[in-house]
This record gives structure tokens, sequence and C-alpha cells, in this order.
């Protein structure tokens, strides 16, 4: 099954790229494939269920729909959704007109299944990649695997270590509940148009059991701890615990030094003081 370029789709249609939307359509067969085989590897041909967040005119979509056992294509733009429908006629893909980041994930998913592996997929706007990424997080569960397009520099902060500048509270988040692992990198000219930015296909694998589990506490002591990155945990975190006393002995339960900065905080650390914080407010219950 050969996928049509998006350009001649657009060209046919009388119809561009819209910035609004954030689209840049990936041109590049080569790349489109070795996404679809991320997605869908040998051996789950024919038994994975895909989700496809922005399926633009289909030419991943195909691919997809040429390993997968079936295919939900999600697209919001009105104007593509009656070519990416025609594009797909035949296959076993279906096109939903929706925006991603209000669409029922868990539902298009359904429950876990070993039988029938779940994927999400996507090249993903780069404006809403952070929304985008954390409503993944919250789908881990039902998931084998999540493989998006992002901005390359999105993609090195996923991977970026402890104590490094890339160390952020998006990483946190992510690592909380996955693996991440980079597939590829794709050169501007690989879409249409061309992005002002290199991008890459990152695949993320759920853990289980998490590394975190992303409690209100716990997101409270990430946001905390890097939206001020230049003050110690015992400044960032004030406030989190009943008294700077609770704080110290919540810490130290933990194993964490209030005088360090939030960027040398594995996630693991993240999660030991999210439940000696909530020990200690449960005893003072």
């Amino acid at each position: 099954m050969t996928s049509r370029d998006p350009r001649a789709v657009l060209r046919e249609a009388g119809l561009r790229p819209k910035k609004s939307f954030g689209q840049n359509f990936l041109v590049a067969d080569g790349i489109a494939r070795a996404i679809a085989r991320a997605c869908v590897p040998d051996g789950e041909v024919g038994r994975a269920r895909v989700v496809e967040i922005g399926a633009g005119t289909g030419a991943l979509t195909r691919l997809l729909a040429e390993r997968a056992a079936s295919v939900v294509a999600i697209e919001r733009d009105r104007d593509l959704v009656p070519l990416l429908a025609q594009e797909l006629e035949g296959t076993c893909a279906r096109v939903l007109e929706a925006d991603a980041q209000s669409a029922d994930l868990a539902a298009l998913l359904g429950e876990p299944d070993a039988a029938s592996p779940r994927v999400l997929c996507g090249n993903l706007p780069y404006s809403i990649t952070g929304q985008l990424l954390r409503a993944a997080g919250e789908q881990a569960g039902r998931l084998e695997r999540a493989v998006f397009m992002i901005q390359d520099e999105v993609a090195q902060r996923l991977a970026a270590s402890p104590g490094t500048k890339a160390w952020g509270g998006l990483t946190v988040f992510v690592r909380a509940a996955f693996d991440v692992r980079r597939v590829l990198r794709a050169p501007q000219g690989a879409f249409h148009p061309p992005p002002e930015v290199t991008s890459a296909v990152i695949e993320l694998v759920p853990l289980r059991p998490p590394r975190a589990q992303e409690t209100e506490r716990f997101r409270a002591l990430v946001r905390r701890a890097f939206e001020a990155r230049r003050k110690t945990l015992r400044n960032a975190w004030a406030g989190l615990a009943a008294d700077a006393d609770a704080l110290q002995r919540a810490a130290e339960q933990a194993g964490v030094s209030l005088d360090a900065r939030g960027e040398t905080l594995e996630v693991e650390a993240f999660a030991r003081m999210a439940a000696a914080l909530e020990a200690a407010s449960a005893t003072a219950d």
C-alpha cells in the first residue's frame, strides 16, 4: 500500500497548511514507514490497536493500517476530515473529527489487552506537545507504547539526566510513567512546510509499576522545584508542609537534602518526598 504525498492531496483540494493548527505534514516516506514499524513491530502485526493524534492527510495512517488490527485517526481540521476519510477508504482505519486535547483517549484505547496491544502515536503540534505528553502519561496503564514526533530539543530534554540543564519538570512527569527512547531524527526537509527546527521521533515505554504516582502533592513538588531553579528546595518547597520543621522531617525520611536544587533530584526522590509529606499529613489529621 502506498500513501499519497500530502502535498498532492492538499494541492488537489485547494488547501494549504494552517499555521494556526501548527500543521507540518510529514512527506518523507522512509521516515513514515520507520514510524509505522516503531508503532507496530513485526511481532504485533495484525494485533495492535492504534490511536493516531493529528492524522492530517493520512500518509502515516495508511501505513499503520497495513500493520495494525485497527486504527482510530483523530483529526481536528474539518477541511481535512473528508480528504482523510477518502484516503483511508477500504482500510481498517476510521476517522474521528476531534481535538486530541479533549478527546476521550481512554475510551478510544479501551481496556488493556495482551492479545491486542494498545498504541498511541502522532506528529504532535509543537505548541501543545507538553499537554499531549501529559495526556499520554494519564493513559500509560493502557498502553504498550506511545510513539511521537516532537521537537528534537524536547526529545533531548525527555532523555536527559538529573543534574543537567535539560532536566526539568516535563522530564520528571514523563519519566515518572515511561522509559524514553529516541527512534530517529527528522530534518526540516522531511515536512511540508519545513518547520524552523529539527524534529525527532521518540518511543515511550510504560513502566509497570511506574517510577512515581502523579498525585497532586507530587505535581506540586515538581512544579515548585522547577519554577525557580536557582532556589534551594528548602525555599522552593516552603509552604508545602505544616511548617519548616515538618518539611525537614519529611525530607530526612525521603532521603532528600533541602539544600539541593530541584534539577538534581531523580524522579524517585520526588516520589519519596510526596509519600513522606502524605504520611505526615495523614498523621496530623
